[in-house]
């Protein structure tokens, strides 16, 4: 499958209370989002801000993320998608009639479906009278969707434990035979859904849900695609921090997309270059380095799959999962995509 779903709220009517966002094709998230006992958040300003409407993540799913061509192959995107989006209702219960509105990414459109969204939500029983619409835009459609992963029991098949050895041994896909490219330090191609539940905060407290985060400031960047295609992150990074108000220090949790392990590298040599950022970026200093520790800690997109238009969605649902887990308060999450493009954002944990 080659489309993807996700949601967003950024371009919903103003009277909009909240929305559904899903992902379809290559998605990922974690088996270890699962329950995991809630460890104290640390103390920090939050970023509520004063006659603001608070956005918060109530819940989020998704399918397994299988290899292209293999359990999905039969399936149609709106099919995987109506399993998600059937998924996040079974997970939280809210009510169709209540949805004010359906928005998912997709990357590569099926010529059938000319509109995924709506396809997935008549599917999945939606009324007629709930409108849906699809975005595109790359590797970050469901992030435009999340800003405009139901913890699965099937497991992912793209998780293949190996060794540097064994890793070593693959040839390159480009250049060969030197190119540094292999199947062993790139995202797979990947089929699988995803979807988000999003709400106003008061209106999320009205029907007793406890939300996982909030949505905060975002930043979509672009570049020149000829020599920095995917630096994406290494851009909009020092940009959401800044308008957030946060340093690279006050961030608990780093979630960035990985398309190949060669991005990470060159996204973190351009971050820590005071060259770079003179040069390219036109900034005095140079933003830094994310702290290992800290980085993709439950696996990324390399491991788990890159289902282009659902890997947003995991992205937040990791980050938001890890803060309530580690005791963290803000999330930063980045992503490359195609055409030089690229987006960040700053998840704030709920507090307990």
């Amino acid at each position: 499958m080659t489309t993807i779903l996700t949601y967003a709220f950024k371009n919903l009517p103003t009277t909009s209370k909240w929305a559904l966002g899903f992902s379809i094709r290559p998605l990922s998230c974690s088996s270890q989002l699962r329950a995991a006992p809630a460890v104290q958040t640390k103390t920090k300003k939050t970023l509520t801000k004063p006659n603001i409407r608070n956005i918060v993540v109530v819940d989020g799913v998704r399918t397994p993320f299988l290899l292209s061509g293999t359990s999905y192959k039969d399936l149609m995107p709106h099919d995987v998608a109506r399993a998600a989006l059937t998924g996040l209702l079974h997970r939280t219960s809210v009510p169709k009639e209540v949805v004010d509105y359906i928005i998912f990414g997709t990357v590569i459109q099926e010529v059938k479906t000319s509109n995924v969204a709506r396809e997935a939500a008549l599917g999945a029983g939606f009324s007629d009278k709930t409108p849906a619409h699809t975005v595109t835009m790359a590797c970050i459609s469901a992030n435009q969707a999340m800003t405009t992963g139901k913890d699965t029991v099937t497991k992912d098949n793209g998780i293949r434990p190996s060794s540097l050895e064994q890793m070593a041994k693959l040839k390159p896909a480009f250049i060969r035979p030197y190119g540094t490219v292999t199947a062993a330090n790139s995202s797979f191609l990947t089929d699988g859904a995803s979807a988000v539940l999003i709400m106003a905060e008061e209106k999320a407290l009205a029907m007793g849900y406890k939300p996982k985060a909030y949505l905060r400031d975002f930043m979509y960047v672009s570049q020149d695609p000829k020599d920095q295609l995917l630096l994406g992150p290494t851009y909009a990074t020092p940009k959401v921090l800044e308008k957030a108000g946060l340093t690279m220090n006050d961030i608990d949790a780093f979630e960035f997309h990985e398309a190949f392990s060669g991005q990470i590298l060159a996204n973190f040599k351009a971050m820590d270059s005071d060259w770079f950022a003179q040069n390219y970026m036109g900034r005095k200093t140079k933003v830094g380095l994310p702290p290992l520790e800290k980085f993709n800690n439950w696996g990324g997109s390399l491991s788990l799959g890159h289902p282009f238009g659902a890997t947003g969605c995991r992205l937040v649902m990791t980050a938001a999962n890890r803060l309530r887990k580690e005791g963290g308060q803000y999330g930063l999450v980045a992503a490359c995509a195609a055409g030089g493009q690229g987006h960040a954002m700053i998840v704030e944990a709920y507090p307990k």
